[in-house]
C-alpha cells in the first residue's frame, strides 16, 4: 500500500501543468481594454487627438507660476521667437539698469553728461550695455559707492545671464534635428487582391536615420454599455520597421478579415470619429541620439481609391534622386469590386 501511494504521488508530481489552451477562457467583460494613455472616457467630440505639429491636443488649466519653467519654453519655441525673446530680455535688462543709474544720479557716471535728458539716458543705457556684456570701452565709468554697486550687480547679472543664454543656444543646436515629412493624406489603395491603408513618409534632412520603427493606433468612438467610449486598436503592418531610411517609406496596413477596418466605408469612419495615430521611433546616426515623433490622420484625411506615385528615380549618373516635395503625390486607383461593395 505504501508503494502504491508513492506511485500515486509520483504520478501527481509528474502530471503536466494545465496550459493556457486548456485553462478556462476569461470572460470578455473581465479583459482589460487597451488604453495608450489618452483615456477611453468620452465627454465630447475632439478636433483631433494629435495635432499636425506632433503635440497632443491638450490644454492645461489651473496651473500656477510654479508649474511654468522658462527653460522648457525657450528650448522648444521656434527660432524667430527665441531670438525675439532674447533680444527683448537684453533690452529690458539694460533699460532697468539705465533707470537705476538715472535714479542714483547721472553725475555719478563720468562722461555721461549730455545736452538733453534723453541723450543722458541713452548714455546710461549704453554704459549699461557695455557693463552687462563685460566689454567696458572705458569712455564712461562709475563714480561713488552707489553707482559702483549697481555696476557690480549688473556685471554679475550679465555673466550669469549670458551663461544661461549660451547654454540655451547650445541646447537648441544639439537637439536631434531629424525632420520627418508625412504625406498630406492617408489612402485606401489596392493591395494583393484586396485593399490596404497606407501613408508615406520621408526624412526631409540629410542626417542618417537607422532602425526606424512605426506603430499605428486606430481610435474610434463606439457605443459600449449604453454610453460612448473611445476604443484604441493597434493596426498590424506589412512591415513595422526598416534598418535604413534614405528614401521614402510607404507604411502599409493590409485590410484583411482580421483588420478593424474590414468592410468599413468612409461614412463608417466618419460616424466613429476615426483617427489613426502614428508613433515613429528611430536612431539618428549623425547625432548619435534617439529620435521620435508623432502624427495622426483623421477620417476626413483618408482618400479612398488612390495610390502613391514614385517620388525617387535613378539619374543618368547612377545616383538616386529623391523628390521630398512629391511624398504626397497620388493618382487614382480602382479598388477591388469586393471592397467597393463592402
Amino acid at each position: 500500500m505504501a508503494w502504491k501511494n508513492r506511485e500515486d504521488d509520483a504520478e501527481l508530481m509528474e502530471a503536466p501543468a494545465m496550459d493556457e489552451d486548456h485553462a478556462p477562457a476569461m470572460d470578455e467583460a473581465q479583459k482589460p481594454s487597451f488604453d495608450p494613455g489618452l483615456t477611453q472616457t468620452y465627454t465630447g467630440s475632439l478636433k483631433r487627438i494629435i495635432n499636425k505639429d506632433g503635440q497632443f491636443n491638450v490644454r492645461r488649466g489651473g496651473r500656477t507660476w510654479r508649474d511654468w519653467h522658462p527653460y522648457l519654453v525657450l528650448i522648444s519655441t521656434s527660432w524667430p521667437r527665441f531670438i525675439l525673446m532674447v533680444t527683448a530680455g537684453f533690452l529690458i535688462v539694460n533699460t532697468l539698469f539705465a533707470l537705476s543709474y538715472a535714479a542714483a544720479g547721472l553725475e555719478h557716471l563720468r562722461n555721461a553728461d549730455a545736452p538733453t535728458e534723453f541723450q543722458r539716458f541713452m548714455n546710461a543705457f549704453f554704459f549699461s550695455a557695455h557693463t552687462l556684456t563685460t566689454v567696458g570701452y572705458g569712455n564712461m565709468w562709475p563714480i561713488g559707492p552707489v553707482a559702483n554697486s549697481i555696476a557690480v550687480l549688473e556685471l554679475l547679472s550679465g555673466v550669469l545671464g549670458f551663461a544661461i543664454a549660451t547654454g540655451l543656444l547650445f541646447g537648441r543646436f544639439s537637439r536631434p534635428s531629424a525632420r520627418f515629412g508625412f504625406s498630406d493624406t492617408m489612402i485606401v489603395a489596392p493591395y494583393k487582391g484586396g485593399t490596404s491603408l497606407q501613408f508615406r513618409l520621408v526624412n526631409r534632412r540629410t542626417n542618417n536615420i537607422v532602425d526606424l520603427e512605426v506603430r499605428l493606433l486606430l481610435m474610434q468612438v463606439e457605443l459600449c454599455g449604453g454610453k460612448l467610449e473611445r476604443k484604441f486598436l493597434q493596426l498590424d503592418l506589412e512591415r513595422s520597421s526598416v534598418l535604413f531610411f534614405p528614401l521614402t517609406w510607404t507604411v502599409v496596413h493590409p485590410i484583411t478579415q482580421h483588420s478593424p477596418l474590414f468592410g468599413k466605408t468612409a461614412a463608417d469612419l466618419e460616424g466613429t470619429q476615426a483617427e489613426v495615430m502614428i508613433l515613429l521611433k528611430g536612431f539618428d546616426d549623425t547625432f548619435g541620439q534617439a529620435v521620435q515623433t508623432r502624427y495622426s490622420y483623421r477620417y476626413d484625411e483618408i482618400v479612398w481609391g488612390a495610390k502613391f506615385t514614385r517620388a525617387f528615380e535613378v539619374e543618368p549618373s547612377g545616383d538616386l534622386l529623391i523628390e521630398v516635395d512629391k511624398v504626397s503625390d497620388t493618382e487614382p486607383a480602382d479598388l477591388p469590386t469586393m471592397a467597393v461593395s463592402a
